[in-house]
Formats: C-alpha cells, sequence, structure tokens
C-alpha cells in the first residue's frame, strides 16, 4: 500500500465516522428543523474529505479531454443529488453514501489487486540485488550488471545465486522452489551448472560466470513476467471496448432523463433529476474494468506459484478452450536419457567394432542419442586423425571417411538412400530407437538405445482428458514400433512416426486443419529444446522441463519450469475456473446494471439501490475473482 492509498484510506475512516454520526442524529431526529444551509453544510464537509481526490482527477481528466469516466459520473452525480437540496428534496445523505462507498469500494480494489500481483510479486523477488565477485583472497559486492563472463564469484549460504555459471568450487543445495514451485532442493557441486534465482543452501559456492545479467536465466523470466500484462484476453479487450461506448450512452441517457421526463410526463423536475442520478452511478463500469482485469491477473498469480509462467492472459483464455493436446515424446513423455540397451551386429562383425564406428560417426554429437553411444564407449580411446570430413544429416543420421573409407550411422532410410543391403528384418520388432552403422559400403549391424517413460506420464494424460481434452496426440521420430509401444502405454489417441523436425510442423498444420469441431483450441507440449517453431505454430505453445532454456521461454506461451506433467492438467484447470469467474462477473455485472437502469427509468429504483449496482456489484464481482487466487493445487 502506497502513502496516496493510506491517506484516502484515512479519509474514509473519517467521513465514515461522520456519515454514521449523522445518520444516527437524522433517526433520532435531532437534525430536524435545521437550517437548509447548515444541513448542507454538515453533510459536504465529509462528502469533499472523503471525495476530495475523485473531484481532482475528474478536473483533471476534463482539461485533458477525458470525461466519460468514473470519477466525471461520481462527481456529477452526487453534485446533482446535493443540487436537488434546490428543489427542496434534498438527499445529502445518498449524495454523500454515494461518494463515501464509492472509495471505499476502490479501496477494496486496490487491496484485490495488490493480493492478485503479491504471487507476481514474489516471482519478481528472484532478482538478486548485489554480487560477491572474487579479487584475489576477497570478495567485492557488486551490482550483478557489473560482473563479466568468466569472472568468479562467491555465493554464500543463503545468499540468492545472482548470475547463470558453473560451479568451480564447493558443493551445496539449491532451493529452486521460486522458479519451480518445488520445495525440493537440488544438490550441486564442483562442474554443475547452477542458474541465477535460486537460494543457496549451507554450503558455500565458487562459481564461473557463464552469462551477462541481461542474458540470464532470471533476467529473461522477469522480462516476461513485466511483459504479462501487455498481452490481452479476447475479453478484456471487450471489456475496454464496451465501457468506451457504454458509459457516454448512459450518460447520455441520463441527460435526457432529466430534461424530457419531467415536461413529457408530468414529473417534477427533482424527480428527473434523481432519476438522471441513478442513471449516472449505476453507468460506472468499474466492476467491469476492474474484476476482468483481476480475474486474468489471478489466474496468472495461481499458475507463478505452481512454477508455471503465462505470458499473458490471452494464453490463458486460450488454454482455456484447449480440446486437443500434441505431445512432442522425447523429453516430454519419456525421461529423454537415453542408454544403449543392444547391439545386434551383422555377421562376422563384433560388438565392440559395431560400438566403435558408431562412435566415430558421434563423436561430436550434441543430441542424446548420440551420446549414449558415446557414454558406451570409452570415446577417449578413439583416434580422431582417422576421421575426416563429419557430416550431419538433419534428421536422418552422420556421413564421415574413416580411414579413407565412407561410415554411415543413423536411420533406416539413410542406409536405404545410399543403398545398404542385407539388413535384416529383426529390427522391426525392436522397440527401441535405432542407430544402423554401415563401414565402406558394408552393413555392420544396428543399435538400441532405449528411453524409459516418466513416472507420472500416464496419469497426467489421464488427467488432462478429465479436464476436458478430447484428443491427444504424440508426434515422434522414433520408428513406428517404438512410438506406437509408448503411445499404447500411455493411452494417448494418435501417434505419428519417423517425422523429420520439418515434418512435425506439418503434421501440426493438418491436426490444426482436422482438429475437434467447434472453437477448441489447440495446444502443443515439448522440452522447448529442438521443437521452438512448432511451440510457435501452436494456438498454445507450452513448454516444460524449461528452467535455464532460452529457446523455450522465448517460443512458448506457457512456460512450465520444471519437467512434471501433472501441472497440465493444473494450468487447464486453473484457465477454466479463470474463464468461468471472468464470464460470471460480466453476466452478473451488465445484468444487475440494466435492471437498475430500467427501473430508474420509471421511477422504481432509489439512489440506494444506484449505490449497489455501482459499488455493491463491483464487490461482489472483485471477490468472485479472488477465488482463482485461493486455487490450491
Amino acid at each position: 500500500m502506497n502513502k496516496k492509498q493510506r491517506n484516502r484510506n484515512k479519509r474514509i475512516v473519517v467521513a465514515l465516522i461522520c456519515f454514521a454520526v449523522l445518520m444516527a442524529l437524522n433517526i433520532t431526529g435531532k437534525l430536524r428543523g435545521l437550517n437548509g444551509y447548515v444541513l448542507f453544510i454538515i453533510y459536504f464537509i465529509p462528502y469533499l474529505i472523503v471525495g476530495c481526490d475523485v473531484i481532482v482527477r475528474a478536473a483533471k481528466n476534463i482539461s485533458n479531454g477525458q470525461v466519460f469516466d468514473e470519477n466525471f459520473l461520481m462527481m456529477i452525480a452526487t453534485f446533482a443529488a446535493f443540487g436537488l437540496g434546490a428543489f427542496g428534496d434534498a438527499q445529502y445523505s445518498e449524495a454523500l453514501a454515494v461518494m463515501l462507498f464509492y472509495q471505499i469500494g476502490e479501496a477494496f480494489q486496490d487491496y484485490a489487486v495488490g493480493q492478485s500481483r503479491a504471487s507476481i510479486t514474489e516471482m519478481m523477488e528472484i532478482a538478486p540485488e548485489s554480487a560477491f565477485i572474487l579479487n584475489g583472497d576477497s570478495a567485492e559486492e557488486v551490482s550483478p550488471d557489473d560482473v563479466e563472463i568468466g569472472s568468479i564469484i562467491v555465493i554464500r549460504p543463503g545468499d540468492k545465486v545472482p548470475l547463470d555459471g558453473v560451479v568451480i568450487d564447493g558443493s551445496s543445495f539449491l532451493d529452486t522452489s521460486a522458479l519451480t514451485g518445488e520445495s525440493v532442493p537440488r544438490r550441486v557441486s564442483e562442474g554443475d551448472d547452477i542458474i541465477s534465482g535460486c537460494v543457496n543452501g549451507e554450503g558455500t559456492l565458487k562459481v564461473k560466470v557463464t552469462r551477462e545479467y541481461d542474458d540470464s536465466t532470471v533476467a529473461k523470466i522477469l522480462e516476461l513476467v513485466e511483459n504479462a500484462s501487455t498481452r490481452k484476453a479476447v475479453l478484456e479487450n471487450f471489456v475496454t471496448r464496451f465501457a468506451r461506448v457504454y458509459t457516454p450512452i448512459v450518460t447520455i441517457g441520463a441527460a435526457l432523463l432529466a430534461l424530457i421526463l419531467p415536461p413529457a410526463f408530468n414529473l417534477s423536475w427533482a424527480d428527473g433529476i434523481e432519476r438522471a442520478c441513478n442513471f449516472l452511478i449505476v453507468s460506472c463500469p468499474c466492476a467491469l474494468v476492474i474484476s476482468v482485469p483481476l480475474g486474468f491477473f489471478g489466474g496468472i498469480g495461481a499458475a507463478s506459484k505452481l512454477g508455471v509462467l503465462v505470458k499473458g492472459s490471452n494464453f490463458l483464455e486460450a488454454a482455456a478452450s484447449l480440446d486437443t493436446m500434441v505431445f512432442d515424446k522425447t523429453g516430454t513423455l519419456t525421461e529423454g536419457e537415453f542408454k544403449v540397451s543392444k547391439v545386434v551386429p551383422a555377421e562376422g562383425v563384433s560388438k565392440a567394432e559395431l560400438l566403435e564406428l558408431a562412435a566415430y560417426g558421434e563423436l561430436y554429437a550434441t543430441h542424446p542419442i548420440g551420446k549414449s553411444i558415446l557414454e558406451a564407449v570409452e570415446s577417449d580411446s578413439l583416434d580422431t586423425s582417422r576421421l575426416n570430413d563429419l557430416q550431419n544429416i538433419s534428421g536422418k543420421g552422420t556421413t564421415a571417411d574413416l580411414d579413407g573409407k565412407r561410415l554411415l550411422v543413423g536411420s533406416h532410410k539413410l542406409m536405404a538412400e545410399n543403398s545398404i543391403s542385407n539388413i535384416s528384418d529383426e529390427y522391426t520388432a525392436e522397440a527401441g530407437t535405432l542407430t544402423f552403422v554401415s563401414y565402406d559400403g558394408v552393413y555392420k549391424g544396428y543399435i538400441v538405445i532405449s528411453d524409459t517413460v516418466k513416472e507420472n506420464a500416464k496419469e497426467s494424460i489421464a488427467a488432462v482428458k478429465r479436464e476436458g481434452i478430447r484428443k491427444t496426440v504424440m508426434l515422434s521420430g522414433d520408428r513406428q514400433a517404438a512410438a506406437e509401444t509408448v503411445a499404447k502405454e500411455l493411452g494417448l489417441d494418435e501417434v505419428k512416426y519417423e517425422l523429420l523436425p520439418a515434418d512435425k510442423i506439418s503434421e501440426l498444420e493438418r491436426l490444426i486443419g482436422n482438429r475437434c469441431e467447434g472453437d477448441g483450441k489447440l495446444g502443443y507440449v515439448g522440452d522447448g529444446i529442438n521443437d521452438a517453431p512448432v511451440l510457435m505454430r501452436a494456438d498454445v505453445g507450452i513448454a516444460m522441463g524449461s528452467l535455464g532454456s532460452d529457446a523455450a521461454i522465448e517460443a512458448a506461451d506457457i512456460v512450465l519450469m520444471d519437467d512434471d506433467l501433472r501441472k497440465l492438467s493444473l494450468i487447464l484447470r486453473i484457465a477454466r475456473r479463470t474463464m468461468k469467474i471472468v464470464k460470471s462477473n460480466i453476466a452478473f455485472a451488465i445484468g444487475v446494471k440494466i435492471i437498475i437502469l430500467i427501473l430508474s427509468a420509471i421511477g422504481l429504483a432509489s439512489m440506494w439501490m444506484a449505490v449497489f449496482g455501482d459499488v455493491g456489484v463491483s464487490i461482489i464481482c472483485i471477490l468472485n475473482s479472488m477465488r482463482v487466487l485461493r486455487y490450491k493445487q
């Protein structure tokens, strides 16, 4: 709460006490017989105390050409209510009540917004304030912005990790809960990468900085969080446009009521002005312009508590409409930790020879399949001078010259394209990922690399279906047998296999064209490492296991900071709950206001009813929006 809000709240308390005293005096008859001017003054003083800032803002906005806002409406309505005294129909208590309860509603709105921002603010607090850079034997405290790549920093127990880097000395536990929502600490020691935003545990660490602060994980996350409010949902934009049209129309309607009704229906001018006042009070769009963004902000905040970053309310709105969910296989539904599980050499070839040939082909591999082959062989024993012209063929494998002879390591398709024959059909029964090897035009055998399905994957697929996902699809570069085995185990509806990276885009386009009937959206879930184009093409791109992955944070619409698949159903639940609350607020606010506007026009609504139509409806809608914040995992 800032100073301005505290001052306003003090004025509300003073005015509320004055109002209570005046109401008590009025009920007991103590105010009867007082001169009209005296009565006006004793009500107008607390009115000015509580409403002075509204009057000032209204005057400033009018001078800037912004006439139709809530400040103008409140000022005109309450001035008119005080002015009714000139017609012998003074409604001073109602005028004071309108301004007082309007300000109470504003204070309540500020509190609600503050509560909804709290969870986002917690995420913002991951930003480190300083770093301790090592100079000789001493550590100097500096701003993280001033630390260069290659510098050595010291991270003491309890300190936030200020920059991304690699541990060169020490061991400790890192608390990643501010980023992932998980309370289980992660053990790090010499040689391990660490990312900014975590909190160091019990040990002192020396870390070599690998990224400048502006390029660090924490800086990218903070930028994402700060920009989330700029990406508005369709419903938010609707409310903004609606308020721009609705408020001027109702204001004009109020003026017509005051000017036309009295002579047309033989009413008093006081009656016409009172109806116009009610119109002005009810026309204030606060319930909509506050509660709708508040609902979305609350949904984003609730997600952030779970370690899920939603880039904007438009993506939360789209997530609520998902009915098709497409999954990448490796690293998303499976652990992504490959190991050589079987070596099947051709006749006359030893297992050791086959593994060595494959290792030469994968010598500089960065993908997990190639690394698993290198782990199965002592790569230090490989003579790199024997290898020349090593080339990677995207999605198929590698080619190279080994001792002047051509080496092929990769998929069956690579073998077929190079006319490698004599491959037996026994490989078709294998469930893992296969790497075939040929040397000097002769087939040498194949290697089976296995990955394991994540422990909670099946449960998570079932959970998203319970949340309304009607179709689940898996896209994989694996062979048919391996992909279908995983799909069957997890209960997926459809599987596409042997896809190159470019094929995944084409397949996603097909699925978007053939998705479920209606306005349902399609979501793609990947690890964000090699599927950024697919994440960007989907209606909602969801990247998981993205702690430290720049590509995922950049490409995805929703970022899961760890690899817990169970959070998919939670974000769907939060999104749908948010939309349900937002829509109910819109229907309730517009419905009540229309009813009171009609009753005001025909003279059946009092000013107290108009106050409820504005402040009461706003508070009810705000309370409804805050239900999103109380979401618990």
